[in-house]
């Protein structure tokens, strides 16, 4: 691993294409929930590859915004969504979540994956104050994150942190509720449990047997084995510090 490199980037060179700390299974919870069909206009913020929308527009033939500051991450996005021919369904551009380029009241559904647990508290209630600005009246939002199931948090924060080489704020469940509510969203609705990320079950149900053979395979190469072991050992800790969350609010 670069001395720099977060762990999804890090993730990603292994193979991985889930990088969301509930895997397929809080995603397809959120989109359960999300009243999702073609008429639907759908901003999703931290696009990254492409993955989510590209499974959305097939599905429901909605047409999707999608954000995101890491331009090698939007570059890897265009191609996938040319490769899916879907050109005409998503469009990514690089912005910021606290300052997104769009009108007030322009989405039906904003879904968030694996990034408010990277912004400091002050930063999540920005981004969230954005996401409900330009949500249309009733519109949902569908967020998925890192949540804490201990209020002792200090060490397992330090270890996710030096696990994945980046800041990060994770919430206990009763947390994540608040910021929504705080931030004026109703109805807010939540899914959770333990962290497939890295579980081996986890990998397989995302990736499918090859390709959590191919990930393991690329981890135990003498570059990426420390930091694989590092992340590993936290993501699939015994006591269960970190679990994820799915939530679904309505403005």
């Amino acid at each position: 691993m670069k001395k720099d490199e977060v762990g999804h980037n890090f993730l990603a060179r292994l193979g991985k294409t889930r990088l969301r700390p509930g895997g397929k299974k809080a995603t397809d919870w959120l989109i359960a929930n999300g009243d999702f069909d073609a008429s639907k206009k759908v901003l999703e913020v931290a696009c990254n590859m492409g993955t989510t929308a590209i499974s959305l527009a097939k599905q429901f033939g909605c047409h999707i915004e999608g954000v995101d500051l890491d331009e090698l991450a939007l570059e890897k996005a265009k191609k996938n969504i040319a490769a899916n021919g879907l050109q005409d369904k998503i469009h990514v551009q690089r912005a910021n979540a606290m300052k997104l380029p769009f009108e007030d009241n322009s989405f039906d559904i904003v879904i968030n994956e694996a990034m408010l647990t990277m912004l400091p508290v002050q930063a999540k209630m920005k981004a969230v104050e954005e996401y409900f600005r330009v949500l249309k009246p009733n519109g949902l939002l569908l967020t998925h994150d890192v949540m804490l199931t201990t209020t002792e948090a200090e060490p397992i924060i330090k270890q996710l942190r030096e696990a994945i080489n980046i800041t990060v704020t994770p919430l206990t469940h009763d947390g994540w509720v608040q910021l929504f509510k705080d931030s004026g969203f109703r109805n807010v609705d939540s899914f959770n449990g333990e962290m497939s990320l890295l579980s081996p079950k986890g990998m397989i149900h995302d990736e499918g047997i090859l390709g959590a053979l191919r990930i393991v395979s690329n981890a135990m190469k003498s570059e990426n084995r420390e930091t694989f072991k590092k992340m590993f050992k936290v993501f699939n800790d015994p006591e269960k510090k970190l679990n994820f969350i799915a939530v679904c609010s309505q403005k």
